[in-house]
């Protein structure tokens, strides 16, 4: 597969979990990747050695903390720096936590709205003129919760909200010459923490997985070809979110 080949895309927060999975498949149809992270070090040093001894010097790593919103532009130029272009900004990088109301702090406020809205906006705004050269795209990566929301999660599943809107006024701001889309995902993975009580216990998972057209749980991979087809296939889809959740709204 070289339908990418000659492109450059910048993925953030892709050294683990799906990220990885996002990377490894874009590389796989030719593009060059750069993996950011922001503690994963080790991780996304491991996949960059991986994929360079698939195709030599076609992946390459960048570290920024994400909410310090004055360093994105350097982010964005170095990325550059290591194939000469930029083509495709993914947006995958979130923090993700219950906030139940009573005891949200604006530390938590002001964290997940960073990752989940704001950091998104303002590398889509540093990576705008690069992108328009290429007639590249962006993409981001939203939550079925952006649509329906979380109990015990109103900071998060107002921010997924915000960066919905976000992808549609960018579609139409950034218009003709770079394309917005986003994917929102279902049950795909459950978080690594016992951050949330719809992850903790076996049987709220098969209760949530029960609420799906499917009755099944997604993989990695599914959110992965979703993204390719964005990037590859989707010449006249712009402005929209495509949902890989096996039916879940129907039932929400």
């Amino acid at each position: 597969m070289a339908e990418l080949h000659g492109k450059t895309i910048l993925l953030t927060g892709a050294a683990r979990r799906i990220g990885a999975v996002v990377a490894t498949t874009l590389h796989q149809a030719g593009a060059d990747i750069v993996i950011h992270y922001r503690n994963s070090s080790e991780a996304a040093q491991e996949l960059v050695d991986s994929l360079n001894q698939q195709r030599k010097d076609s992946a390459f790593m960048v570290q920024a903390d994400l909410c310090e919103i004055d360093t994105l532009p350097a982010l964005i130029t170095e990325t550059i720096s290591h194939t000469g272009r930029l083509d495709v900004l993914i947006n995958n990088a979130s923090s993700f936590y219950p906030t139940v109301i009573g005891s949200v702090t604006e530390k938590q406020w002001d964290d997940l709205h960073c990752s989940n809205l704001k950091a998104p906006f303002f590398l889509a705004q540093a990576a705008q003129t690069e992108i328009t050269k290429h007639q590249g795209c962006i993409i981001n990566m939203v939550d079925i919760h952006g649509i329906k929301p979380l109990k015990n999660h109103p900071v998060y599943s107002s921010a997924k909200a915000g960066l919905i809107m976000l992808t549609q006024a960018l579609a139409k701001d950034l218009g003709p010459d770079i394309r917005v889309n986003g994917v929102a995902p279902g049950a795909i993975l459950w978080p690594e923490e016992d951050s949330s009580e719809e992850s903790n216990h076996k049987e709220i998972q098969t209760e949530l997985l029960e609420r799906t057209a499917l009755k099944r749980q997604g993989t990695p991979e599914d959110i992965a070809n979703a993204i390719l087809f964005l990037v590859k296939d989707a010449d006249y889809i712009t402005g929209h979110v495509i949902p890989v959740d096996g039916g879940r709204l129907l039932n929400q």
